[in-house]
């Protein structure tokens, strides 16, 4: 998050293709630096995709654009993915309603919406990496 915050301040180029997803909201969507993310909007990033507003939680973006233009099956299910990814129940609930798939798994990551909505984003990763590498434990059996 810092060196994003730098980055902008010194005028990066925030619609700049070429990242390993695509522009840089996409990357910060993709790998879940949602910090990221919300800066990146916060400062003039575009919320062109249905997957953008969806996973952050963009209820009257994700609206305009299925006004704009309806989103076939494909479109709702791998935006209602990121909605959960991102932790947005109630994207998530207005695409589930409009006919995304409960179980779509994207090509490009594993798991379903479930199994994404479970993942850690990159600053929970961060911490927890961190506290394994200086020998934490957990309570929990599975762990």
């Amino acid at each position: 998050m810092d060196v994003a915050v730098v980055l902008v301040e010194n005028g990066a180029d925030l619609e700049l293709p070429g990242g390993s997803i695509g522009i840089p909201l996409e990357n910060a969507i993709g790998y879940g630096c949602w910090h990221v993310a919300r800066l990146l909007v916060s400062r003039g990033a575009k919320v062109d995709k249905l997957w953008h507003a969806a996973a952050l939680g963009k209820l009257e973006r994700i609206e305009q654009l299925l006004t704009e233009r309806p989103a076939p099956p494909g479109v709702l299910s791998q935006a209602f993915w990121h909605a959960c990814s991102g932790g947005q129940r109630r994207a998530a609930e207005s695409l589930l309603a409009r006919g995304a798939e409960l179980n779509w798994v994207p090509d490009y990551a594993e798991g379903t919406p479930l199994d994404a909505a479970r993942s850690l984003d990159t600053r929970h990763e961060n911490v927890v990496n961190w506290l394994r590498e200086r020998g934490a434990r957990s309570a929990k059996l599975a762990d």
